[in-house]
């Protein structure tokens, strides 16, 4: 066991327990180099002891599997100190208290607050559900999420996760928590899959609504209401279908979950109706189910051609509207009509783009669309496109709400990051965006990480590789006619950004001042024939403008050579 004063691996020193478990020690420790506070695991080897064998080795995988992760409601996990007698995993300090601690001070939780943190824990299920392979993450519950003083949430013990294998027919080791945990992960009932975290988080809901932990009597999930009248019922149709037993009976993916959570109190009256008339379905004798059949295949055929019909005419409706608001409301019946077609949804994308501005407003009924649908969208084989325009929509027009002088320009690329993976993911290597698509998801990943790496003394080699995909990026303005004014000044302005903040990390990282001193003289001689067609790209061409001084400045002192005295 670690002391108070003790320094790990002659940075990390160990300044109170804070957790405890039976094979498991976790501290708070500070980073003497960085002054930055750590949550310390301690695992402890045991020689010939086969049970921690395990622990040892799963807590070796779980740390890889987080290593490779990157989402703002997931610990992360920066460093793994492998010692002969001791396994240190050095990861996120999260401040705040578990959902578990919560309910057992205050009890049951007002629904409102408990359908936002299920929307934060929907995201991040999805987000693992979405890696290649897809990570299962199967220990759902109160203590495995953190809730921060900012009110959002983290989940924490990657302990029991597991990459589904598509061959697999079933899960070789049965693990989980009794009362959370699906039938599936217990009893060699079949594989665990996305479906599995769905009723894991809908129990979890269950527990946070009522109170009542199904870990206790009367081990049963009752309908939330039977404990509080006042809870609405179509939360309680959420929670229901999420603890269905058959996994084809629930919620297919995190992203219908998302959906249904987002809309649930519309669900409310529809489910009442369809508790009362449960029983009526069985009355319907076989000469009418013939007959119902017969029936059905025409009426198939004319719903069919009218929904084609009826799709087809809000497309073109769409096409010929004239202002952005109508077109966006004809793509919306086409997605209603086909929420599969990955048209209606590249059509709005456009729309947004008309007026150079995707605001907060617009975001919120285009991810409301779109997150409904997610799950079977990825499977077109056009979806690696879409993700790809709608990451440059984040990219180059979201405007997330801050003043107008504000610089919102690494905030747009962070939102842009998920979309261009997806792009990259299921576009494949042979698309025409796949390059770019990398790009982009490299330059945000750059910007939004390089805070912390340099205070983490990591960022060392990080440049060069940046600085390569920054005069990429300028180079595809070269080989392109069609992009818009917009896009080429914010692609600018970021060649010239980096400059002026990275030239001599650049040096350092082998880029020449040759090099650095032709793409200043590309930008700047680009940007003079930009010819500006409205006051918001005119104030941006000036914005480019301002930096050329600047930027040629920090080129001149990064090569200046030092005078020795």
């Amino acid at each position: 066991m670690a002391n108070v004063g003790q320094v790990i691996d002659d940075k990390y020193e160990i300044l109170t327990l804070i957790g405890q478990g039976g094979m498991s020690n976790v501290y708070l420790a500070r980073d003497r180099r960085l002054n930055r506070q750590w949550a310390v695991k301690e695992i402890r080897k045991k020689a010939r002891d086969k049970n921690n064998e395990v622990v040892v080795q799963s807590a070796i995988a779980e740390a890889n599997m987080i290593k490779q992760l990157d989402h703002p409601s997931i610990v992360r996990i920066v460093d793994i100190i492998d010692n002969p007698d001791v396994i240190y995993i050095i990861e996120d300090y999260i401040e705040g208290e578990t959902l578990n601690t919560i309910i057992e001070k205050n009890g049951a939780q007002p629904q409102e607050l408990v359908i936002e943190w299920a929307m934060q824990i929907c995201e991040a299920l999805e987000y693992l559900h979405t890696r290649k392979p897809a990570i299962i993450y199967r220990d759902m519950k109160p203590s495995n999420v953190m809730l921060k003083p900012d009110g959002n949430i983290k989940i924490i013990d990657f302990g029991i996760a597991r990459e589904y294998k598509e061959q697999s027919l079933a899960d070789t080791v049965s693990l989980g928590t009794k009362g959370y945990a699906a039938p599936e992960q217990f009893g060699g009932k079949g594989q665990t899959d996305a479906r599995t975290d769905v009723y894991c988080l809908g129990v979890t809901l269950y527990h946070l609504v009522t109170g009542h932990s199904p870990c206790d009597p009367p081990y049963e999930i009752y309908p939330i209401r039977y404990w509080n009248p006042q809870l609405n019922p179509g939360l309680e149709a959420v929670i229901d279908k999420c603890t269905q037993l058959n996994p084809d009976d629930r919620y297919q993916s995190c992203a219908e979950l998302l959906y249904a959570l987002q809309h649930y109190k519309e669900n409310g009256a529809a489910y009442r109706a369809k508790q009362k008339k449960k029983l009526a379905i069985f009355i319907v004798t076989a000469a009418a189910c013939v007959l119902f059949a017969i029936v059905g295949v025409l009426g198939l055929t004319m719903r069919t051609y009218t929904n084609n019909e009826d799709y087809n005419q809000n497309i073109l409706q769409a096409e010929k509207a004239a202002t952005s608001e109508e077109k966006v409301q004809y793509y919306g019946k086409a997605i209603e009509i086909k929420p599969n077609e990955v048209e209606p949804y590249l059509g709005m994308v456009e729309a947004y783009k008309d007026d150079a501005v995707f605001t907060v407003g617009e975001e919120k009924g285009f991810k409301t669309k779109i997150n409904a649908n997610l799950s079977s969208l990825r499977e077109q084989s056009d979806y690696g496109n879409l993700a790809f325009e709608i990451g440059k929509l984040y990219w180059y027009y979201y405007d997330y709400g801050k003043t107008e002088t504000a610089d919102n320009q690494v905030t747009r690329m962070k939102s842009a990051i998920q979309w261009f993976e997806d792009a990259v993911q299921y576009g494949g290597q042979s698309t025409d965006y796949y390059l770019m698509s990398t790009i982009y998801r490299d330059i945000g990943k750059f910007n939004r990480d390089i805070t912390l790496n340099i205070e983490e003394a990591s960022d060392k080699g990080k440049y060069g590789p940046y600085w390569e995909n920054i005069v990429e990026l300028v180079g595809m303005l070269s080989n392109s006619e069609d992009e818009s004014e917009i896009i080429e000044l914010e692609i600018y302005k970021l060649a010239m950004y980096s400059i002026e903040t990275y030239a001599r990390k650049f040096k350092a990282d082998g880029v020449s001042q040759d090099d650095m001193t032709s793409l200043y003289n590309t930008v700047k001689s680009a940007v003079a024939d930009v010819d500006t067609t409205s006051d918001k790209t005119e104030k941006l061409k000036d914005d480019v403008v301002a930096r050329f001084e600047s930027a040629e400045s920090s080129i001149s002192n990064a090569y200046r050579e030092q005078v020795k005295i």
